[in-house]
Parts: C-alpha cells; sequence; structure tokens
C-alpha cells in the first residue's frame, strides 16, 4: 500500500471570533438546561435524565472555554505587540 502524499499545501487555520462563539455556544447550553429543569420528571421517569445533566456539563465547560480562549486571545495580541528581533 502507497503512503498517501498530499498534492497541495494545507490552507491556513481560519481565525474568527472565537471568545463569542465559545460565549454563545456556553449560553446556549445553559439555556437549555432551564428549558429542561421544569420537565426533569419526565426526563428522570424514561431514563433521560442525563439530557439535563450533560446540558448543565456543556455550561460548565463553556465556562472554562470562554476562560481559555479569553487568555489566548489576549497573549496573541500581547505577542504581535511586542517588538520583534530582541537579539
Amino acid at each position: 500500500m502507497a503512503k498517501w502524499t498530499p498534492k497541495h499545501e494545507a490552507p491556513e487555520p481560519l481565525e474568527g471570533p472565537v471568545v463569542a462563539t465559545i460565549t454563545g455556544g456556553t449560553i446556549l447550553w445553559f439555556v437549555l438546561f432551564l428549558v429542561q429543569v421544569p420537565f426533569y420528571g419526565w426526563f428522570a421517569e424514561r431514563e433521560l435524565d442525563w439530557w439535563v445533566w450533560t446540558c448543565l456539563a456543556g455550561g460548565g465547560l463553556g465556562l472554562i472555554g470562554i476562560w481559555y480562549v479569553r487568555k489566548r486571545d489576549a497573549a496573541i495580541r500581547r505577542a504581535e505587540a511586542a517588538p520583534h528581533g530582541t537579539d
């Protein structure tokens, strides 16, 4: 079997509004959690209560994600602002 080699270079990664994207996703997870909480009994009767806790976990992990991407964004800005060629 021959090794596969790409015929062209990979494109540059896309940089978009990462903080806004993660924040929006986190808000969505928390909204889904809050919508499902009043129906917890219905979910529990059908052994689907893990759906509710999955939404809460997604919101909690999203908070960690917001913290991470804000720190990353600040580090990228600092690196761009730093003078280059300090030998």
